[in-house]
């Protein structure tokens, strides 16, 4: 597994503003977009490209396309929801599929509650969204389940990571495949509830509203 820390004076405002309680949803929301976007950024510089011939109105020249098979986004529901606009604004040609999963806030477990993704993932590189990684085993079952179908190249976009998650992850992943974690920040730890500390609360909440069960 490798670890990208976005570093970036932006990225460090922007964060800072999002962990303010006082920072409104409508904000929130714009603010996460702008974020993910830089993030983006630097989680698609191993994007696979090929040699295209153009014409531009002065001469011919040899470019640069994203190759075949296009990529996939995929948002794990719903905070991830959160995440792909700024997501496919960087990468525009990505096919989108959903992961719904939810965590036993008791034993920890994640359940799949939907899945809207190909059959067969061979040779696509494949990019999660999820804001917080905090204890891993979200990640961890979403991993798995793209492994099961056939992919090797995975990325995952968090705006935040606890020490925790990371290590529950890279354990799990191991050399199965070319995995790689890239967020703005890696907090202190996790509270006695698994909530990532300083953190920004629950991410979901923060973008949508809190939503009774």
């Amino acid at each position: 597994m490798r670890l990208h820390v976005a570093e970036h004076p932006l990225i460090a405002h922007k964060l800072t503003v999002l962990r303010d309680q006082k920072t409104p949803s409508a904000t929130f929301r714009l603010l996460a977009d702008e974020l993910v976007t830089l993030l983006a950024y630097e989680g698609t510089r191993d994007v696979v490209v090929e040699d295209i011939e153009i014409q531009t109105p002065v001469a011919p020249t040899t470019g640069k396309r994203i190759a075949g098979p296009r990529p996939i986004v995929i948002p794990i529901l719903r905070a991830g929801l959160g995440m792909l606009e700024g997501m496919t604004r960087m990468l525009p040609t990505a096919e989108v599929g959903f992961l719904g999963m939810k965590r036993d806030e008791e034993t920890l477990a994640v359940e799949t509650y939907a899945n809207r993704l190909p059959d067969d993932l061979s040779g696509r590189q494949c990019f999660i969204l999820d804001p917080m990684l905090a204890t891993g085993h979200t990640m961890v079952a979403a991993i798995d389940y793209l492994l099961e179908r056939g992919a090797r190249d995975v990325t995952c976009l968090c705006l935040l990571a606890a020490p925790e998650g990371l290590k529950t992850v890279e354990a799990s992943v191991g050399d199965r495949a070319n995995v790689q974690i890239v967020t703005a920040a890696i907090d202190e730890r996790l509270n006695d509830k698994s909530y990532i500390v300083p953190g920004l609360g629950d991410a979901g909440d923060r973008l949508y509203g809190i939503v009774d069960h």
